[in-house]
C-alpha cells in the first residue's frame, strides 16, 4: 500500500480550511490543516509536506513568506496560493501555481495538484509507463503560472 501524500493546507478562514481539508480527505491525502502561516511552517518543519496549499492573505506569516520559507528548506516542494484577490500583490511569489479564490472547480483544484505531484515524482515513473517506440508527452502547465498571474 503507497503511502498517502501529506498536503498542508493553511487559511485563516476556518469555514475554507475545513471544506478544503474534507475534499482532500476523500480524495486520500492526508491532510495538515492550519489557520495560520507560523503554525504551518512549524508543521513543516516537524514532518514536512508533498505539497502547499496557501491563502495568501493572512495575519502573520502570509501565504507568501509562508512559500518561501518553505521552498528555503524544500525547494522542491510543490506549493499553490489561493487568494481572493484577482491580481497579484507586489510580493515575489515562489510558488508553483497561483489561484484565484472562487474561480475555480474543486475538480480543477484536485487536478491540478494531482499534476504538481506527479511533477514533483519526477519522470523516472512517467517514463515507465510509456510503451517502447513512443514518447511520453511533456506535463501540462497548470493554473496561472506566477510570473502571468500580476
Amino acid at each position: 500500500m503507497r503511502p498517502k501524500k501529506i498536503i498542508l493546507c493553511v487559511d485563516d478562514n476556518e469555514q475554507s480550511l475545513s471544506i478544503r481539508k474534507f475534499m482532500l480527505e476523500t480524495r486520500g491525502y492526508a491532510v495538515v490543516a492550519c489557520t495560520n502561516g507560523n503554525d504551518a511552517l512549524a508543521a513543516f518543519k516537524d514532518g514536512g509536506a508533498d505539497l502547499v496549499l496557501a491563502d495568501l492573505m493572512m495575519p502573520g506569516i502570509d501565504g507568501a513568506e509562508l512559500v518561501q520559507s518553505v521552498k528555503a528548506l524544500s525547494p522542491e516542494t510543490p506549493a499553490i496560493i489561493f487568494s481572493g484577490k484577482i491580481r497579484m500583490c507586489d510580493k515575489d511569489l515562489q510558488a508553483d501555481l497561483f489561484l484565484p479564490k472562487g474561480m475555480h472547480a474543486p475538480a480543477d483544484l484536485l487536478d491540478r495538484i494531482r499534476l504538481l505531484l506527479v511533477r514533483k515524482r519526477g519522470p523516472k515513473k512517467a517514463v515507465a509507463s510509456v510503451t517502447p517506440g513512443t514518447t511520453a508527452a511533456a506535463p501540462a502547465k497548470v493554473g496561472i503560472p506566477v510570473s502571468e498571474a500580476s
